[in-house]
């Protein structure tokens, strides 16, 4: 597999590259301070980083996975914050919708996501099913022309801020999903949730309470919404192993600079295993091809890679500079979009399978 980046690609992340060190830098302060970020949302859309992957038809770039991924690597060396927003707005909130959607839908929602109008959020975790999504409580109750939502989601990146949500009940027919609109009557926000890094990226609980949403709400048919939730995690997986690798790029870099010692050579080697392995689940899912391997396997090493690296930093430099921010940041990596221990029965499974390369 020829893991060289095109031309195309080259110049995304060069730009990508460009926008963070020179835009999106000046609001990490502000997003350390708890803001979210609305300004630099706006910059991202301005400069098309919010439509990537979506068709020119739909008001997007029309570029592929690999050069998605190129830009959430890029920003997330500068901010993890302003990575995962553009990760879940991307890889969890536009994409089912491109994939699932009614033409109607799509007219309707993907135009606002590619230009950045609108963000998107992905609401699966509940109190009761977080790795086990396959046991969410929260119910759909067909009622004449309509589905009646009520239950809660926790712990949604982009909760609140996002003006659409991709939503999973469970229906008569089993796990169904939803788009649904922020403001819609039912629809109650959950406080920030206070978290050692990601600062400036919001956390929420959701609340439904007979929430009531028309048929055309429905995201594919009825009784598949948990087929379009796995469809879109492993696209999610490298969006999260892309932001790690991000993280433990920019944390050797400082340590380099600041001749951190003799462990810079197993940093090295992590930081280049990680980017071979996030890459090739990248080019993966650019070709189509199967990727759930690959994808648990770069999420895998990669938050582990990170959250070495960054302890390395913080036991070295004693957390001089940005070397906490980089520690703080780190950790979620291995909890979220499938937590480690998730990443391992997938591969296994892919193992007992026979499908080891």
């Amino acid at each position: 597999m020829n893991l060289e980046l095109t031309d195309v690609q080259q110049r995304t992340r060069d730009a990508a590259r460009h926008f963070a060190e020179n835009i999106a830098a000046a609001f990490v302060p502000q997003m350390e301070a708890g803001e979210f970020p609305y300004a630099l949302v706006q910059k991202m859309a301005e400069h098309g980083l919010m439509g990537l992957t979506v068709p020119k038809e739909y008001g997007g770039a029309g570029l592929d996975f690999v050069s998605y991924i190129t830009a959430v690597h890029e920003l997330s060396k500068v901010s993890a914050a302003a990575g995962v927003i553009l990760s879940v707005h991307t890889s969890v909130g536009t994409a089912p919708i491109l994939a699932f959607g009614t033409e109607e839908q799509k007219n309707a929602y993907i135009p606002k996501l590619a230009s950045g109008k609108w963000l998107g959020a992905f609401c699966l975790t509940e109190p009761s099913s977080g790795s086990d999504a396959s046991s969410l409580k929260t119910t759909a109750r067909r009622d004449g022309d309509a589905y009646v939502l009520n239950g809660s989601k926790l712990f949604v990146t982009n909760g609140g801020a996002a003006d659409l949500y991709v939503i999973f009940a469970r229906s008569e027919a089993g796990i169904t999903a939803f788009v649904v609109e922020k403001g819609t009557p039912g629809f109650l926000i959950g406080k920030d949730e206070k978290k050692m890094g990601l600062h400036g990226s919001k956390t929420t609980a959701l609340t439904f309470e007979d929430m009531r949403l028309p048929l055309q709400n429905r995201l594919g048919e009825e009784g598949r919404g948990f087929q379009i939730a796995m469809s879109n995690l492993d696209g999610g997986r490298i969006g999260i192993a892309a932001q790690a690798l991000g993280i433990a790029e920019a944390a050797f870099e400082y340590a380099k600079k600041n001749d951190a010692g003799i462990e810079l050579a197993d940093m090295a080697v992590s930081v280049e295993a990680a980017r071979l392995l996030v890459y090739r689940a990248a080019c993966l899912r650019a070709a189509g091809q199967a990727c759930g391997r690959e994808a648990s396997m770069a999420k895998l090493f990669a938050s582990k890679a990170v959250v070495t690296i960054t302890s390395q930093c913080i036991n070295q430099l004693a957390g001089n500079g940005p070397a906490e921010r980089f520690f703080r940041d780190a950790k979620v990596t291995e909890i979220y979009e499938g937590t480690s221990e998730i990443q391992r029965i997938v591969i296994s499974k892919h193992l007992a399978k026979g499908m080891g390369r």
